[in-house]
């Protein structure tokens, strides 16, 4: 990997050098810069003269589609030296990184080309390592293996014993100041630092300070003793811990507390035969102040009221706008109908107003627990309405179409406006076309809605699965 990377950068200082007075020219990052440079050097110098092996026709006839218009070279030299200055950075942190992956694992090998491991001293413990073993032409397959470090001779391991203990202290008394005033846990591990020793750990009295370190409090000083066992190699070194116990030290404050609390409590004892208990108004020639502590939601409830009123009061606007949503859909599926009875009425030769009021005219009739579904219907209703009141026809079409708000529907009095107008021959040609568009939409639009529904029940299918597959599994791991 050594010479592999060592040529690439070498090929790298060449291409940098040559390119030093190269304009980096565009919207190029300044991480990027250098590789750009040496991007317009390597494609004029190479890429040019062998056009064949770095471009394509593809390539060019996109980029005329893309931007018409430009340079069609100049296109193609800045794609060619933005994708090549890409290129030279990621092959150059490619190869940094090989480098110094490389070089982790070389520092990391600790058997040597002769066989021999060496190893490590005390303070950097075991290491684990991978043995592969090949006898002849058979491969036996990989050994791991935990390398220990090199065994301290029995002077050295004493002279370690004794520096260990002098610290001892340090490691385990924790919040503690001495063995002689433990009233906090203490911090029992089997191992401590770098020093190569096993610690197994012995209390003699339990009751008052565990194995694991634990202290349990009491009233009075008490005295214990542990045992710390230490162990390197074949070697077991014992020693005596001697420890006191006291109760945990207050602050002044905790005492002024603990001290209240006792009065408090001495109080409520002595008035439980009287019918009303009078709390101490003082304490240490301080006067006391008692609140009963309550849990008061009333500013809660109050914010959240207003904040409740606040969206409610959006929420009616969203309302409003949902169900203005909602009648422009009521409206667009009634269109095809309206159409093609538009169209049936006026091939039977009825006359355009007469066809419009018919079609509202059986709306009417149909009762009213009909008349919210379809607004459409309504509209007409209303138009054949602003008719008897003396409106002209071409203005009742153009304002119901108005009223519906949908391209459809202005499309569709747009038609009968014209017609007349200027008289329209093909009006009854071009309703069927329209009806026929509008079913055609209409049919699309029902399946898109069916796939939809169908996307949307895959989260309730996916919960009902988990449902059985919890209740099959519970039982048959209860039964294990």
């Amino acid at each position: 990997m050594y010479v592999a990377g060592g040529i690439v950068l070498t090929c790298y200082l060449v291409l940098g050098f040559l390119s030093r007075r190269e304009p980096a020219e565009g919207d190029v990052s300044r991480i990027l810069v250098p590789f750009y440079k040496m991007a317009v050097c390597f494609y004029k110098k190479i890429c040019i003269r062998k056009s064949s092996l770095f471009s394509s026709g593809q390539v060019e006839r996109d980029l005329s589609v893309l931007y018409p218009g430009e340079r069609k070279e100049q296109l193609k030299a800045d794609y060619y030296m933005k994708k090549i200055s890409f290129s030279l950075a990621i092959i150059f942190v490619g190869t940094l990184l090989g480098i110094l992956a490389r070089y982790n694992v070389q520092s990391n090998l600790i058997l040597d080309k002769d066989g021999r491991i060496i190893r490590g001293n005390y303070k950097e413990g075991c290491v684990k390592i991978r043995l592969e073993a090949k006898c002849g032409d058979r491969n036996n397959g990989s050994f791991p293996i935990e390398v220990a470090p090199l065994q301290l001779a029995d002077d050295e391991a004493e002279i370690l014993w004794e520096e260990f203990w002098n610290r001892l202290p340090e490691y385990i008394l924790g919040e503690n100041e001495a063995f002689d005033r433990i009233s906090s846990d203490l911090i029992l591990e089997e191992s401590y630092g770098d020093y190569p020793f096993l610690l197994e750990w012995e209390s003699h009295s339990p009751a008052v300070v565990g194995s694991t370190g634990k202290v349990y409090g009491t009233e009075y000083p008490v005295e214990a003793e542990m045992t710390v066992k230490m162990i390197y190699g074949e070697t077991v070194r014992e020693k005596m811990l001697h420890l006191r116990v006291v109760p945990e030290e207050l602050t002044a404050e905790e005492r002024f507390r603990e001290d209240l609390e006792k009065l408090l409590m001495q109080s409520e004892y002595e008035s439980r035969g009287e019918d009303v208990w009078t709390l101490p108004d003082e304490w240490q020639g301080e006067a006391v102040n008692w609140q009963q502590e309550t849990e008061d939601y009333s500013v809660a409830l109050w914010v959240l009221a207003i904040v409740t009123a606040l969206s409610v009061y959006r929420m009616f606007d969203y309302d409003l706008h949902r169900q203005l949503e909602q009648r422009k859909k009521r409206m667009w599926r009634d269109y095809p109908d309206i159409v093609h009875k538009l169209a049936l009425y006026i091939g039977a030769g009825i006359t355009i107003r007469g066809a419009f009021q018919k079609t509202a005219a059986e709306y009417e009739g149909r009762g009213e627990n009909f008349y919210s579904a379809h607004p459409a219907y309504e509209e007409m209703l209303y138009a054949c309405r602003e008719m008897h009141s003396g409106v002209s026809e071409a203005s009742v079409y153009e304002h119901f179409g108005k009223r519906t708000g949908l391209q459809e529907y202005i499309r569709l009095s747009t038609l009968l406006i014209q017609n007349l107008k200027k008289g329209n021959r093909a009006l009854l040609e071009r309703l069927r076309e329209e009806a026929d568009r509008a079913g055609e939409e209409r049919l699309q639009s029902c399946k898109r809605l069916g796939e939809e529904a169908g996307t949307k029940l895959l989260v309730p299918m996916v919960l009902m699965l988990a449902v059985v597959m919890v209740m099959i599994m519970v039982p048959a791991f209860s039964a294990m």
